[in-house]
């Protein structure tokens, strides 16, 4: 399916964009006036179709011709499933992987108006996951939209704090918390670089930072591999992207190091990841379950349930232990 989805994106851009112009010589020829367009978008591409009086769109011939796949492809993510008044409204939801992102910016808008210095990064942090970057900043500070997109939350959420959350064309979310103000409203639409917020230390907060995350279906996603936060410059990666398991997992990244960015920009990239093969390690003199989880990142009871042994079971020299 991931395949063939691929394969006919591109067409239906096409053959919207040729329906479009045939549509526009019709309303010509008949005299119709277009009253309104309604935004779909087609693989991160926005394709603008005519609305006819009475509330007609003009565009079920071309949608009856499309085929189940290329249907799934053509998704107005600005009303799947817009909530704002919960946190995550995709709870729950299972997301095939690899995920493919498009991106019709090159460059995003810095977040922060100062010097973007990463305090803490995506990964495994103090026993539990840090879904997102931490950038400092001082209370009042001006707090930016990266990239276009439509408000869906505004609200306290538990340790984020006053939060910001911003829905984007292709159906990334990024979520900008421990706010110390709201300077936008749920359903506001917003440019790149609009300020949106002011910073602050609300929630769980040691001390003033943003806490930035990017989601896409609830699901968190290093930041790092999608946008180079650089002070020299601030680019989107690449204009279209896979998104595999590793980088939507905490676990597999340090908080205190940046990760090592592997980019996949097409399937053949994809074919040289071996991401699902299994981490042995072997157990030496001195080790315990708790040095070894804190060596790479993971909870004794995840290597507890993953290896079928007990939180006090005792380590044997040369015993192989599973760490991914």
């Amino acid at each position: 399916m991931f395949l063939a989805k691929n394969r006919h994106v591109s067409y239906s851009v096409f053959l919207f964009s040729f329906f479009l112009m045939c549509t526009q010589e019709m309303i010509s020829q008949q005299n119709n006036v277009c009253i309104d367009y309604k935004t779909l978008t087609v693989s991160g591409e926005i394709v603008y179709l005519p609305i006819l009086p009475e509330n007609k769109i003009v565009n079920s011939d071309v949608v009856d011709m499309l085929s189940s796949v290329e249907k799934e492809s053509i998704l107005d993510h600005f009303t799947t499933k817009w909530d704002t008044i919960r946190f995550n409204p995709f709870h729950g939801e299972n997301l095939d992987f690899p995920l493919e992102l498009t991106f019709n910016n090159k460059e995003f808008a810095p977040p922060v108006d100062r010097k973007m210095v990463i305090t803490s990064r995506y990964g495994w942090r103090r026993g539990r996951p840090h879904q997102g970057i931490d950038i400092d900043l001082v209370v009042g500070d001006s707090v930016r939209s990266i990239l276009d997109g439509k408000v869906r939350y505004a609200r306290y959420h538990g340790g984020h704090g006053k939060t910001i959350i911003v829905r984007h064309a292709n159906g990334l979310e990024t979520v900008y918390a421990h706010l110390s103000k709201y300077l936008v409203k749920e359903n506001q639409e917003v440019k790149k670089g609009d300020v949106i917020g002011k910073g602050g230390v609300t929630g769980n907060s040691r001390g003033s930072h943003l806490h930035l995350e990017v989601r896409y279906h609830g699901k968190s996603i290093n930041p790092e591999y999608l946008f180079e936060f650089s002070n020299d410059n601030t680019k989107v990666r690449s204009d279209k992207l896979f998104v595999t398991r590793k980088w939507v997992t905490p676990r597999y990244h340090r908080s205190t190091r940046k990760s090592k960015i592997v980019l996949c920009t097409s399937l053949e990239d994809l074919t040289k990841i071996k991401e699902d093969q299994k981490k042995i390690y072997t157990v030496r003199k001195g080790d315990t379950l708790y040095g070894i989880a804190n060596r790479y990142g993971l909870a004794v009871s995840e290597i507890c349930k993953i290896n079928s042994i007990r939180h006090n079971s005792v380590l044997k020299i040369g015993q192989q232990i599973i760490v991914n």
